[in-house]
């Protein structure tokens, strides 16, 4: 595995540039450059800067996103008492990771990350840290294999027992012929009741004509397209689960904090608990 204690990858560095292709764009390092990480290729920056362009505030959504997650993950661990989690679409570690936030909770919590970039695999050691008494492992697979997932993730966590299903930024990755939907009721079907789904995803209808361009601009840099949905397509992935309040809504107003980043974030974000 490559030094991990490097923050940066350089362009001419072909031992870590090696096993994936660095002259388009992907998601992870656009989402990295986004953050203000230094993870990333030229065509990673060019993409995120004709993104912003045409949806200035894309900065304040991926960092609303980040605030999401925490949110999220202390509502699972300090209200729901969920001390496994599944995350899923990963990405390149940045600041408050699902590990960090659960396992300064509840130290017990085990977590096992989920990516099929092979650069989040270069910086896996970064999630790996967590506390002695809890556990944290890394995958990389695809979130469209989901048995694969499984089975493998159930080496560090008891499937009897709640697991909290994190899908943060992915699922607009995944296109309809691929059947997300599907894709999500079998990752639910494999956790007990009592386990809980959290979903951000890109909404098609706040800002929808920004988030178009941006989006458009993005799927001609890249071969990993991104498919936006509506409120009502995305509340769809939590058939058969309740919705914690407030609900699904835009992520900086689920259950927001005053230091939360402010702007126009066309995201949605709900938690859902499986109740059978």
């Amino acid at each position: 595995m490559p030094d991990l204690s490097r923050s940066t990858v350089p362009e001419d560095d072909e031992s870590l540039s090696e096993g994936y292709d660095t002259t388009v764009a992907h998601p992870a390092r656009v989402y990295n450059h986004l953050l203000g990480g230094k993870d990333n290729f030229a065509p990673d920056r060019e993409a995120s800067a004709q993104m912003t362009q045409a949806y200035p505030d894309i900065v304040v959504a991926v960092r609303a996103n980040r605030a999401f997650l925490g949110r999220a993950v202390r509502y699972l661990s300090d209200e729901a008492g969920i001390r496994q989690f599944l995350d899923i679409g990963t990405g390149i570690p940045s600041a408050n990771n699902t590990h960090e936030a659960a396992q300064a909770a509840a130290p017990e919590s085990k977590v096992v990350y989920v990516d099929k970039d092979p650069m989040v695999l270069a910086h896996a050691r970064a999630l790996l840290r967590g506390t002695s008494a809890g556990s944290t492992a890394y995958l990389q697979a695809d979130l469209q294999n989901v048995e694969d997932i499984l089975n493998r993730a159930a080496g560090t966590l008891d499937f009897s027992r709640p697991v909290g299903v994190m899908l943060l930024a992915v699922l607009h990755y995944i296109p309809a012929s691929a059947d997300p939907y599907d894709i999500v009721a079998r990752l639910m079907a494999a956790v007990p009741a009592g386990s809980h789904l959290v979903i951000s995803h890109a909404a098609a209808d706040i800002n929808a004509d920004e988030l178009a361009e941006s989006v458009r601009r993005y799927n001609q840099r890249s071969p990993e397209q991104s498919s936006p949905r509506s409120r009502a397509e995305v509340a769809r992935f939590f058939a058969g689960l309740e919705l914690v309040p407030p609900g699904l809504t835009a992520v900086p107003e689920w259950r927001a904090s005053s230091s939360d980043p402010a702007g126009s974030v066309a995201l949605w974000g709900g938690v859902g608990r499986k109740n059978a």
